[in-house]
């Protein structure tokens, strides 16, 4: 069977600014098809139409719901609480880092990112989930 025709895993982009929107996508679509909303309600939205990404990435400073609340209904949702949640911020600080991970956040990236460090631990979430 050829690579073409097995579907590219999915994420989704929750994200407002412009410029790692640009970053992500040029990154990640090369082995994802990526969706990318700039707010949380919109991420939200496009879950509960049925839409279930293989990994979820969300900027905690989101307009609509933020990161955390986007999170939190996330995970307190029957249908999408076992989906990866990676949390992309600039809040360096270790309490912030320590809610995430408590409310269900899988990993915490730290802004400015390396694209390709983003790349390898989504293939590791994924490798591990049994989904490439």
């Amino acid at each position: 069977m050829s690579n073409s025709t097995v579907p590219l895993p999915s994420v989704l982009v929750v994200e407002d600014d412009a410029f790692i929107q640009a970053i992500l996508n040029q990154t990640l679509s090369e082995h994802f098809s990526v969706t990318i909303f700039t707010d949380g309600m919109e991420g939200l939205n496009y879950l509960q139409s049925g839409n279930i990404p293989d990994i979820i990435l969300s900027d905690l400073n989101i307009p609509g719901l933020n990161g955390m609340e986007f999170l939190e209904q996330v995970r307190n949702s029957g249908f999408f609480s076992s989906v990866p949640f990676i949390i992309l911020s600039g809040k360096e600080d270790t309490d912030t880092r320590i809610r995430c991970l408590e409310a269900g956040a899988d990993d915490y990236l730290i802004k400015p990112f390396n694209p390709r460090e983003l790349d390898a631990r989504l293939k590791n979430i994924l490798r591990r989930m049994g989904k490439i």
